[in-house]
């Protein structure tokens, strides 16, 4: 089975490399010269864990390729996916021109029948704009060809990926016609042999699941983030009422976990652009409203917690972060926390040195050198007046806190995932602050 990819970003490399994986001819296209170029010479523009050695085994062995020209691949394709990206636009609605660009390139070029399967994150009613503008070019053009199109949209977890393709809970396909979804399930029939769920709907509900998913979630964090923060004022435990309300089978322990905000490529852009889209259609998303006004406060709330503790006294002080990356495992730095804690602690007057296992050249890229780029976990916490814990990455879970201890100038640790041990803190020396927890 031939396919194409157009857009070799997150969704679409990933994507791309597991159907290669799983047997499929796969073409990957950009309009990036530098970045196809990269890829044919196994330079991998993303980091995410395994998808290095996916990409080059099947680049190898001939089941993956990467062109500039997608008008050269459209002959042999049976389904062609668009997985370009779909930035904020300045009112938060998904901008939706990168997609529309890939229709109107489909319809000056089709000779055949293809499926053109929308996998990136888009607002209902996009499959009829993208239906519309191949159409209006097979009418330029004055032939008569037949085509579909369809939703696909992606779940995959940053740092996951591969797992969360090769291994979905559900696949979610939006079709039309009975044409289309036997293609999408002669594509997704070794998911059906291994007894993964293929949903398949109609193309508004495709389109709507995914910005529900996401909101869902969203939702979950923002809320336990608010009960965190009655916690500390009653005197409760948050970490106790999670496990307590996670145990209801109603509700499940899933994203339960409080913290200083979530950010990445998805969470934020996707709840803006339901928003948006209520707005377009009169109606007001009241709760999500809410949960983006309480993520943003969680963002500084370990500066909050800082800036009490030294009575705002912050000038010329040392403050070390651990994790930059919004999450583990993966480098993306869009929408982060860091970059919020960061800016204001600059604003404040404070010298910043940060550490992150894998986003420290992102940092760079986004901040120069407005902060100062450790060696690792203890050169980060040189001389510091507190350490601030924004990612909980692996690496910062056990780390050996006398040397922290020594090192500082201080010895404040503000915990803001909630990973380390109180009592261990209090033990060592160590004044520790977390969420949602009053610690002595």
């Amino acid at each position: 089975m031939n396919i194409v990819i157009v857009g070799t970003g997150y969704v679409g490399l990933v994507s791309g490399t597991c159907f290669a994986e799983m047997g499929v001819n796969v073409t990957c296209v950009d309009v990036n010269c530098e970045k196809i170029e990269a890829l044919q010479h196994g330079n991998i523009p993303i980091y995410e864990p395994g998808l290095d050695e996916l990409v080059l085994r099947n680049y190898r062995e001939g089941r993956l390729c990467f062109t500039t020209d997608l008008a050269s691949c459209l002959d042999d394709a049976e389904i062609v996916f668009s997985a370009v990206g779909t930035p904020p636009d300045e009112d938060g609605s998904a901008d939706l021109k990168y997609v529309l660009e890939v229709a109107r390139s489909v319809g000056k070029n089709i000779n055949k029948y293809i499926v053109l399967v929308t996998k990136s994150t888009v607002p209902v009613g996009t499959a009829q704009k993208v239906k519309s503008t191949i159409q209006e070019e097979l009418d330029k053009r004055g032939v008569n060809i037949p085509f579909d199109v369809a939703s696909n949209p992606e779940f995959l977890k940053e740092g996951a990926a591969i797992k969360d393709f090769m291994s979905p809970d559900r696949v979610v396909v939006g079709v039309e016609s009975e044409r289309a979804k036997e293609l999408m399930t002669k594509l997704y029939r070794p998911f059906l042999l291994n007894n993964f769920r293929v949903i398949f709907t109609d193309i508004p509900s495709a389109e709507m699941i995914k910005y529900a998913a996401n909101s869902m979630l969203a939702t979950r964090i923002s809320f336990m983030n608010d009960i965190a923060n009655l916690c500390e004022l009653v005197g409760a435990d948050v970490n106790m009422v999670r496990k307590g309300i996670g145990a209801d089978s109603r509700i499940g322990n899933k994203f339960l976990y409080p913290g200083c905000g979530y950010g990445g490529s998805c969470f934020p852009k996707d709840v803006k652009a339901l928003i948006k889209t209520a707005e377009k259609n009169n109606y007001e998303m009241k709760v999500l409203k809410t949960v983006e006004e309480v993520n943003e406060q969680q963002k500084a709330i370990l500066f909050h917690k800082l800036s009490i503790y030294y009575r705002s006294e912050l000038k010329g002080k040392t403050i070390a972060l651990w994790g930059l990356a919004f999450k583990p495992e993966t480098d993306d730095m869009r929408e982060a926390t860091s970059l919020v804690i960061i800016e204001k602690l600059l604003h404040a007057g404070c010298n910043v040195r940060v550490y992150d296992p894998v986003a420290m050249e992102e940092c760079q890229r986004r901040l120069g050198n407005k902060v100062i780029y450790a060696a690792d976990i203890y050169d980060t916490v040189l001389n510091a007046d507190a350490l601030l814990l924004l990612t909980e990455w692996k690496q910062f879970r056990m780390p050996v806190w006398e040397i922290v201890k020594k090192k500082m100038n201080h010895p404040l640790v503000i915990d803001g995932r909630n990973i380390y041990d109180a009592q261990e803190m209090q033990n060592i020396g160590i004044a520790y602050m977390c969420i949602g927890r009053n610690v002595k």
